[in-house]
């Protein structure tokens, strides 16, 4: 691996190839902090999909994409005298150090739990004028990432099941009164419980150590997998799949389920 010195070498030389490109360059002379947003998001994206597929070759481009970004934004910030990448640096250090008493402190900890619980009474003095904690969670984020956020949160100040059977416990309630609304056929009041039962779901996973997130993305790209499978044994066949039995797919799909294994 790369010395501190080489890794400091490479950070400068990212460093001047934006400075260059921001000069010289037309694209990059063009952007803003807001026509960058969409592009930061899509690498975002990009570097979610490169670890779910543990593709760590990608993972490595990936990780490249969204540090010139920070890097660009950066630039773009330096430019205003708003702040320079120095100071993003700083920023973070400073937050680092802050939240971690146990280390840079005198606080004692006993376990991860108290690391996350000093983490967001930390983060809740530190806000300006914040007067709840959940406050720190984004409003764009998507729904199943929020209610993680949402539920990570409120645990870290002691809002919390003491243990997963009780959350369980929670879903199997949320399912019976979807299926109580299911049943009387109100659309509306069965949005609302299918969100419960969803927000329930979500909040089992933390107590069983899984990300929900990546859980259903798991089952997305199982799902597409076995379903292109399917449909390349359609046209091997010569058959349109409008025209195939439920049966006559079901053998391909368990087939694709065999490949899997």
């Amino acid at each position: 691996m790369n010395t501190r010195q080489q890794k400091l070498e490479a950070f400068d030389r990212l460093l001047t190839i934006m400075d260059e490109l921001r000069e010289q360059c037309p694209w990059d002379k063009k952007q803003t902090m807001k026509t960058l947003r969409h592009l930061t998001i899509e690498e975002t994206y990009e570097l979610g999909d490169a670890i779910l597929d543990d593709d760590l070759e990608e993972v490595k481009k990936e990780l490249g994409d969204v540090l010139l970004h920070i890097v660009f934004y950066s630039k773009i910030g330096s430019e205003t005298n708003d702040f320079d990448i120095a100071d993003v640096c700083n920023e973070i250090c400073e937050k680092l150090i802050n939240r971690h008493p146990h280390i840079y402190g005198d606080v004692e900890v006993s376990s991860e739990e108290d690391v996350k619980r000093n983490w967001e009474n930390i983060k809740l003095k530190e806000g300006k004028g914040k007067k709840s904690v959940l406050e720190g969670v984004p409003n764009s984020l998507p729904a199943l990432v929020k209610a993680s956020r949402i539920q990570e949160k409120v645990a870290g100040v002691g809002f919390d099941w003491e243990k997963p059977e009780q959350v369980w416990e929670k879903v199997q309630e949320e399912l019976a009164e979807l299926q109580e609304e299911v049943r009387i056929n109100d659309q509306d009041k069965m949005e609302s419980e299918f969100g419960d039962v969803m927000f329930s779901m979500v909040n089992y996973a933390r107590f069983l150590n899984i990300s929900p997130e990546n859980a259903l993305e798991r089952t997305n790209k199982k799902f597409i997998g076995r379903f292109q499978y399917l449909e390349a044994k359609a046209k091997e066949l010569g058959k349109d799949m409008k025209d195939m039995t439920l049966s006559e797919m079901d053998v391909f799909w368990d087939e694709a389920k065999l490949v899997e294994k």
